[in-house]
């Protein structure tokens, strides 16, 4: 994958993040498309010129979103566009900037490429397999951690006695995932069903600033899967990823039970 087409791609999500960022704070429609999960009409302006761009850049790629009806065929299909319009809508339904747009293009099961733009932030992400991350076009690395007790998780509050030192927590859990790449938090775990569009681009990120992504039982992500879903995510810094899989492992098996 040339770097032309990250570039052409991070100047994509920075047209939807303009998009999204012009209705910022402002006025728009805000409904539930299911019980506790809300979307507003910039989430689907968003989709449409996503849609619209990523298939002109790629015609052979399909499309998985969050705001498009799934199409089948995307299985088929030599690769894949996985996107979020507005990851952490109920941060920008509220006017706060933990959200961001996020696009990956997936071959094979694995991101090749992925951005993160973040306008309210100031912020774009982008990565390459094999090439790195960056933020802002300056390189991304995980920190030197190796000992679970004291590691750095994005969460508002923590229970009392916890063993973690909380730091800022954004309402996209891509951002969230970033930020281990970012080094400004150690750990990320999720014990819950998430959607591929979640985290396509932020676990490539992360990977390739050195952090280690699985799932919540540690097993490899894989993406355009049938049914676009995966349990949980741990992203971590490598000395403390181990340990932290070995610490959710009780509440990671009885949690995956539908």
């Amino acid at each position: 994958m040339p770097d032309a087409t990250l570039s052409r791609l991070a100047e994509i999500a920075g047209e939807a993040g303009r998009i999204a960022h012009n209705s910022w704070r402002g006025e728009f429609n805000v409904w539930e498309k299911s019980p506790g999960h809300k979307v507003c009409d910039v989430d689907i302006a968003v989709n449409d010129f996503l849609r619209e761009a990523l298939t002109a850049l790629d015609p052979d790629a399909g499309f998985l979103s969050e705001e498009s009806v799934d199409d089948a065929s995307r299985l088929d299909s030599p690769r894949v566009w996985i996107v979020d319009p507005i990851d952490g809508t109920r941060d920008f339904i509220r006017g706060r900037e933990g959200w961001c747009i996020s696009v990956a293009l997936v071959e094979e099961g694995q991101p090749l490429i992925g951005v993160l733009d973040a306008p309210a932030r100031g912020e774009v992400w982008t990565a390459q397999a094999g090439m790195g991350a960056r933020r802002n076009g300056d390189p991304l690395a995980v920190s030197g951690r190796t000992e679970l007790p004291g590691a750095r998780v994005p969460m508002t509050t923590l229970p009392r006695g916890s063993e973690f030192v909380g730091v800022h927590q954004p309402n996209s859990i891509a951002l969230r995932i970033g930020m281990v790449g970012s080094a400004e938090a150690d750990l990320l775990a999720t014990l819950r069903w998430g959607h591929e569009w979640d985290v396509a681009a932020s676990a490539l990120i992360a990977r390739e600033a050195g952090a280690t992504v699985t799932d919540a039982f540690g097993e490899p992500l894989t993406f355009n899967t049938h049914r676009a879903e995966a349990f949980g995510v741990v992203a971590a810094t490598p000395g403390i990823h181990a340990a932290a899989i070995e610490r959710l492992a009780e509440r990671a098996k009885k949690a995956v039970v539908r």
